[in-house]
């Protein structure tokens, strides 16, 4: 039975004429924009995705539930029960509105009872009367996600906007600044950008935008002005050394730039601080440079994912194709049907005769997981760092018809060996928690073991721990406990030390490889020295 049939054969019983005046469809219940009819719409799309489309089996009438109950984040005096099929709002002493509980899975009807309920608890609470809608939405899906999962979350339009400019990109001009003294002082100029064209520095201060002084402007609104509609032109008038500048610049597409490289000897030490649009791409071109400055003194590449809290799956895929020729890079699955997919490598990429050491750490989440495990499984790095995060779901994002968006988790990871990442992370071959250790303790260890590693059995009890097995999956994590290492440098000292013994290398990838990779490495390092 649809929403709409089921609320007007079942009667809603509101104990304040004037919430029921203020429930009527298109009715707007105050200045603030509580436009019922745009809430229902948003609400009932809300609802309806999240319950076809997360991970696990939801109701309708528990996300409404919770949803309303957590109108008491913003009024602690709202109270909401649901008693034999009744649900009731009240505030102390007395009851605001009851209405009929709709089926369970009915998203539709139970939209329009959390609009009907807001509506009325408003005229019984000042605390929600002066709430606008965008508070109002947060507590309702917050709450009603606040026992899915840790990563489901609701962002408001003005959020969301950012969250797409930073997966997408935004028209700007290509600086970063900061506010030193109330001045909006430019700390970098992003390569092949407006500003860059224009000749800004780091050190020029922006005095102006569009004739508007920034003085009196916060972080927020400098931005915004800033930023603008691709190919418009902004104004500036920028200090640089005591003298003023007028510059006008055309904005263009401005994608975060997330990776960043610096040759060392014949290694290339790289950084990706997230994933991105332009990722794949840039790291790509950043291997190219370095195979043009280097030739066959390139000794290998790190790729330092420390910190990396993740981004979009496509392009982790995309990252870690570039150094595998065949294979499974990850799998997805979930509830839904979409939500299953198979991620394969194809040949033909620049990095996929390069030795590689994968750098992580306990912030090491998702997508920068995706890579770490794909190139692990498949013998074509050595990890080195402690476990990481174990953030190993998926999150879709719906966009939601008041421009805000929620990021649902609908499906798990599992690597190429066939373990699910979520809660367990992946495990390093060399982790770098031991006291006194160094580059020279590493490959000593490696060439001239004192005793048998245990690293093979580890990972072939991590590798097939179930999801259900938690206590093992805990007990698994303690062995390289994750632990954040941004700042340590010993992880990149004995990165470098490995791509420059490539014995130990070799011994490093048999001993964390599966054994299928293995017998391809066997394979292909047999062809290599035939080569030789």
């Amino acid at each position: 039975m649809s929403g709409s049939r089921f609320l007007r054969r079942n009667t809603m019983m509101l104990v304040l004429a004037a919430a029921l005046c203020a429930a009527l469809p298109g009715r707007v219940s105050a200045a603030d924009g509580w436009d019922v009819a745009e809430a229902e719409r948003t609400i009932a799309f809300g609802y309806d995705a999240i319950v076809q489309r997360h991970l696990q089996p939801l109701r309708a009438a528990d996300i409404a539930i919770d949803g309303l109950r957590a109108l008491a984040g913003i009024d602690p005096q709202v109270a909401v029960s649901l008693t034999d099929g009744m649900l009731r709002l009240s505030v102390p002493e007395r009851q605001v509105a009851e209405y009929s509980a709709p089926a369970a899975d009915d998203s539709e009807a139970w939209a329009q009872v959390t609009v009907s309920a807001v509506t009325a608890a408003r005229t019984a609470s000042e605390r929600l009367n002066e709430a606008d809608a965008e508070q109002l939405y947060q507590a309702i899906f917050e709450g009603g996600l606040g026992k899915a999962d840790l990563f489901s979350r609701y962002a408001g339009a003005k959020e969301a906007r950012e969250h797409r400019s930073n997966r997408n990109g935004f028209g700007g001009i290509g600086v970063r600044f900061d506010l030193v003294g109330g001045e909006a002082r430019i700390v970098d100029v992003i390569e092949d950008t407006p500003a860059f064209r224009a000749g800004l520095q780091a050190g020029d201060v922006i005095l102006a935008i569009e004739g508007i002084p920034v003085r009196q402007m916060d972080r927020s609104e400098i931005s915004s002005r800033l930023r603008g509609a691709v190919a418009s032109d902004v104004a500036l008038t920028v200090r640089r050394d005591g003298n003023g500048l007028q510059v006008t610049l055309r904005r263009s597409l401005i994608v975060p730039k997330t990776v960043t490289m610096t040759l060392v000897g014949g290694v290339a030490q790289i950084r990706i601080s997230s994933f991105n649009q332009r990722t794949a791409y840039t790291l790509e071109s950043l291997l190219k440079e370095a195979k043009a400055k280097l030739g066959l003194g390139l000794q290998g590449v790190v790729l330092d994912l420390r910190g990396n809290p993740g981004g979009l799956l496509d392009k982790a895929v995309a990252v870690a194709d570039l150094f595998m020729a065949e294979g499974p890079i990850v799998s997805t699955r979930g509830r839904h049907p979409a939500s299953a997919n198979a991620f394969e490598a194809h040949p033909g990429d620049l990095g996929e005769d390069l030795a590689v050491v994968v750098l992580v750490d306990g912030r090491s989440a998702s997508a920068a997981e995706i890579v770490a495990s794909a190139l692990q499984d498949s013998a074509r790095a050595v990890v080195v760092g402690t476990n990481s995060y174990g953030k190993g779901t998926v999150q879709t994002v719906i966009r939601l018809p008041n421009d805000g968006e929620i990021t649902l988790t609908w499906s798990r990871f599992h690597t190429p060996a066939g373990y699910a990442l979520h809660g367990l992370g992946v495990l390093p071959t060399v982790c770098t928690l031991a006291e006194g250790l160094s580059a020279a303790t590493v490959i000593e260890g490696l060439m001239h073991p004192a005793k048998p590693s245990k690293i093979p059995e580890t990972l072939a009890v991590w590798r097939g721990a179930g999801l259900e097995e938690i206590a093992l999956r805990h007990k698994l994590r303690e062995s390289c406990p994750p632990t954040r290492r941004t700042e340590s440098k010993v992880e990149m000292n004995v990165a470098v030390a490995l791509l420059g013994n490539r014995a130990a290398y070799g011994r490093a990838l048999t001993l964390s490889a599966p054994v299928r990779s293995l017998e391809a490495l066997q394979i292909r390092q047999g062809v290599e020295q035939d080569q030789h």
